[in-house]
């Protein structure tokens, strides 16, 4: 039979760290923790298959589960003494979510189950405290009223709001046992308002309630779209861990806090984190109350003025930073710590791998590396390689003249400028336009996530730096300043004031990450210098990658920005991009408009000393390395004016008249421009288009070889191929021209000539291709639209229905389609190399330089990649944990 359940408690538990898939990374943990002796309050693990069967099976739960939850709460009871649901001396439980992969904030949990009329009356009398069990109460209420019940915490916190308005109360701590009294009848009325029935006193009740509310969230809004931003299967589902309840809100001796082994911003080897004296976990991360450091070094770096716990529970805190190294050795990675003091008693509620800045991961790996705690490869592959990116991108000029109107904690590294906008939907409305926003909240709600992924910062007036906000920001990589507590928003009047200063919806702001600091207007920044760690970490990649990594660029700032990321090359240098300069566009349009090839001839010579200054540019910065250069690809329409203005000029430069052009326009216009006449097949009506090209760059390699010394070995790619034929015919040009560039020059320049592979009868004819090209280049872009029939151009409009609807995991443009588009790479590779084992194989595509993309291109075998410059690093990377993945499959076969 199927165990649907796992227990722990009392330093041993049925579950370990490996069964995470079968347990959720909680509950895994968690078992982990119980195994290692360390102080974990028992409780037991729903599995992650329960949910699978409850989804499977119109939420209905499996025949057994029943009996063997009973089992697992009596075992609770027995090892803590105390009984679920008795009068006297209540056993209170938590309930929590547990995915295999973190999702902080996103699903729900839900404190002090097992409170009603009667053992909330026995909880004080048990703890002689009536307060501390009648605020335990009335934080169930609402936490079971929202999760479960679905009412508003809104209602509640208006209840609560005007209790202490009533009272002149300012902060819940204040509230006494009979104002929580008073406070519970107000959140007992907005539940049967919402519901027209009480709120459900029977324990058994309250446990299956929230179970099924747990469960349930796996499908609420903001999972799904945390998963979908992440890359988290649906199918996995959550495990529910249900746990004896410890109290950090009992008193003074009592605390409750998380905490990083290691500082989540910058990787800094110190202890890093929060805690709040008489208090319950969720006031920590929802920014309620300011918590307090735990170290007094925290404390002195932030400001702080309240003690930290290292000062106001230091035999406590001694345990805890014992605790915390334990568990940085045996899980020999940085963890995220919750934790829950009772009476001066320390006990660990939860442990993970913690969320981190991009920066504070390369910190971690390497010094870890450093500290042989893990090896280099594992070093290599605890890097998100799409992370990189926070590193590439520019910082904030140290020079430049800031206004600085409030200070918060520097929660995510990164500064971002943008239009500040007060809502998750307005900032993707904004984004959507092509606005960059900063989205500023007084605190943010996992129902934000949609804005937060679209913003470029976010800032938030309340929250420390574990708060929702902070967590969720650096795991995205987005900048964020919270609990900048000077600033005050108004939502209705959408304004933000501090001071004399007014900011309203639109304006711009700067918000800097690193130092806490939010700025009016934008501040001007700096390119960021790639050395250090990233240096290390890079060249460890490097020693590891097989696949070389080469970009795609045309203009010189972009081919020095890719050799400055590392690039070995040139995979794809789109020669129509050099067509559009103004200096040049005029001489295209002649050429386009010349009715003869005398007369295409006259305006492409025009062209070709701008060509062969490219290329002569491009061979010098990449000294010697290879350069890819795609002879011309677009439609010709697509050089053509569209104005009547711009025809005029067009018409007046070529010494013709409007309606020739107007006629020549309409005459090149194509239903399909994508599927027409473009390619290989303008080289086949116009082969001296093709010839002006490739004696632009034999004339280049000549004149940088005697200029430099450096010997340049082009490779000429013939676009939009699908017979072996068309590459003859242009393959014979070439050789042609570089036969007369050689005679007239008298220096020899070995070349390549091959062909992109972007169509399907490409990718299947490639054996016969083969023996005519010296290389394939996929270019999957083009290759993705012939293979579904989508244009690119289009698909947004209807490709995340097919994302919801599960047709398609991701957008086929961002990430390869290794099924449909991956076979015909496949198929094409492995016949090409039948037909000439050395030919060289790479990719050009965006696709180049995302992570999953660069796995299939390794497991295929291809020879490189290429991708834009600034993503360089991130398939250097990619390369080599796809080489290292490969490495552990072949010796595990």
């Amino acid at each position: 039979m199927t165990k649907w359940v796992y227990s722990f408690g009392e330093g041993k538990a049925e579950g370990r760290a490996e069964m995470k898939n079968l347990l959720g990374g909680k509950g895994a943990n968690l078992a982990e923790m119980s195994n290692l002796g360390l102080p974990v309050p028992p409780g037991f693990t729903v599995t992650t298959e329960v949910c699978t069967y409850f989804y499977a099976h119109g939420r209905q739960y499996p025949d057994s589960l029943r009996a063997e939850v009973g089992a697992a709460l009596a075992e609770i009871e027995r090892i803590v003494g105390m009984k679920f649901g008795d009068a006297e001396n209540p056993l209170l439980v938590s309930v929590r979510s547990g995915a295999r992969a973190s999702m902080p904030g996103m699903m729900d949990t839900v404190l002090n189950l097992g409170l009603n009329d009667v053992t909330v009356a026995g909880l004080a009398r048990r703890s002689g405290d009536a307060r501390f069990a009648y605020d335990s109460y009335r934080r169930f209420i609402q936490m079971f009223g929202n999760v479960v019940l679905d009412v508003d915490h809104h209602h509640f916190e208006e209840v609560l709001e005007d209790h202490k308005r009533g009272h002149d109360l300012n902060l819940d701590t204040e509230l006494t046992a009979e104002d929580w009294q008073e406070v519970i009848k107000g959140y007992k009325e907005v539940v049967q308002e919402a519901l027209g029935r009480p709120f459900p006193q029977d324990p058994q009740e309250q446990l299956w309630g929230a179970i099924g509310a747990v469960f349930g969230s796996w499908m609420n809004a903001r999972a799904i779209t945390y998963r979908k931003l992440h890359d988290i299967p649906a199918e996995w589902g959550t495990a529910v861990n249900i746990q004896a309840m410890v109290f950090g809100n009992m008193g003074g001796d009592c605390a409750t806090g998380v905490a990083f082994t290691r500082n989540p911003s910058t990787g800094e080897n110190a202890f890093y984190g929060e805690y709040l004296i008489n208090a319950q976990g969720e006031d920590v991360v929802a920014g309620i109350r300011t918590p307090q450091h735990l170290t007094i070094a925290g404390k002195i770096a932030n400001g702080s003025d309240l003690p930290a716990m290292e000062e106001s529970m230091p035999e406590v805190f001694a345990q805890l930073n014992a605790v915390r190294l334990k568990l940085e050795r045996h899980y020999r990675d940085m963890q995220d710590i919750e934790f829950t003091v009772q009476q001066s008693k320390l006990y660990m509620l939860q442990t993970r791998s913690g969320k981190r800045t991009a920066p504070a991961a390369l910190k971690i790996a390497v010094d870890m590396v450093r500290e042989g705690l893990i090896s280099e490869k594992e070093g290599i592959l605890r890097i998100e390689p799409k992370s990189l990116d926070q590193l590439l991108h520019p910082t904030l000029d140290p020079k430049a003249t800031k206004q600085i109107i409030a200070k918060g904690l520097p929660a995510s590294p990164g500064a971002a400028s943008g239009k500040v906008v007060f809502t998750a939907e307005e900032a993707e409305k904004q984004a959507g336009l092509g606005e960059n926003v900063i989205l500023c909240r007084v605190e943010t709600s996992p129902e934000d996530i949609h804005g937060m992924h679209a913003a470029k910062g976010i800032l938030t007036t309340r929250g420390g730096m574990t708060s929702h906000a902070a967590v969720v920001a650096r795991g995205m990589g987005r900048s964020c300043v919270a609990g900048a507590g000077e600033l005050r928003i108004d939502y209705k009047r959408g304004i933000i004031t501090v001071r004399n200063v007014e900011v309203r919806a639109g304006d711009i702001i700067t918000i800097d990450g690193s130092t806490g600091e939010v700025m009016l207007g934008e501040v001007p920044t700096i390119q960021p210098e790639l050395s250090g760690d990233f240096a290390e970490l890079m060249g460890w990649a490097d020693a590891h990658r097989r696949m070389k990594v080469r970009t795609n660029a045309e203009t010189p700032l972009d081919a020095r920005t890719a050799r400055k990321f590392g690039a070995e090359g040139i995979g794809l240098c789109r020669t129509e991009h050099m067509f559009f300069d103004a200096d040049r566009i005029i001489a295209v349009r002649e050429m386009i408009l010349a009715e003869s090839e005398a007369g295409r001839r006259t305006a492409l010579a025009k062209i070709a000393p701008m060509q062969r200054k490219d290329f002569v540019e491009l061979f010098k910065i990449m000294k010697g390395l290879p350069v890819t250069i795609r002879l011309l690809d677009p439609p010709l329409h697509e050089f053509l004016p569209n104005s009547e203005a711009e025809m005029v000029e067009v018409a007046k430069a070529a010494g013709t008249d409007l309606q020739k052009v107007q006629h020549r326009s309409l005459q090149l216009h194509e239903a399909n421009p994508m599927l027409g006449h473009r390619g290989c097949r303008l080289g086949i009506s116009y082969p001296e288009i093709y010839e002006m090209q490739a004696r632009a760059i034999f004339e280049a390699a000549v004149e940088v070889f005697k200029e430099t010394g450096e010997t340049v070995i082009p490779e000429i790619m013939i676009p939009l191929v699908g017979t072996k034929k068309e590459l003859d015919i242009l393959k014979a040009v070439i050789d042609r021209v570089g036969a007369e560039v050689i005679a007239a020059s008298g220096h020899k320049v070995d070349y390549l000539v091959g062909t992109m592979i972007e169509l399907p009868r490409a990718a299947l004819q490639a054996a016969k291709i083969a023996e005519t090209a010296g290389f394939f280049s996929f270019g999957t872009n083009d290759l993705t639209q012939t293979t579904f029939g989508i244009s690119r151009d289009d698909a947004g409009a209807f490709l995340p229905d097919y994302q919801r609807a599960g047709i398609l995991e991701h957008d086929p443009f961002v990430t390869l389609d290794t099924e449909g588009v991956g076979e015909l790479v496949q198929i094409a590779a492995e016949r090409g190399r039948k037909t000439r084992p050395d030919i060289k194989l790479g990719i050009c595509g965006e696709h180049g330089g995302d992570p999953s993309s660069v796995y299939f291109c390794e497991k295929v075998g291809l020879d490189y990649v290429s991708c834009s410059p600034y993503r360089v690093p991130i398939a250097r990377l990619a390369a080599a944990q796809a080489a290292i993945e490969g490495e552990k499959r072949a010796s595990e076969a």
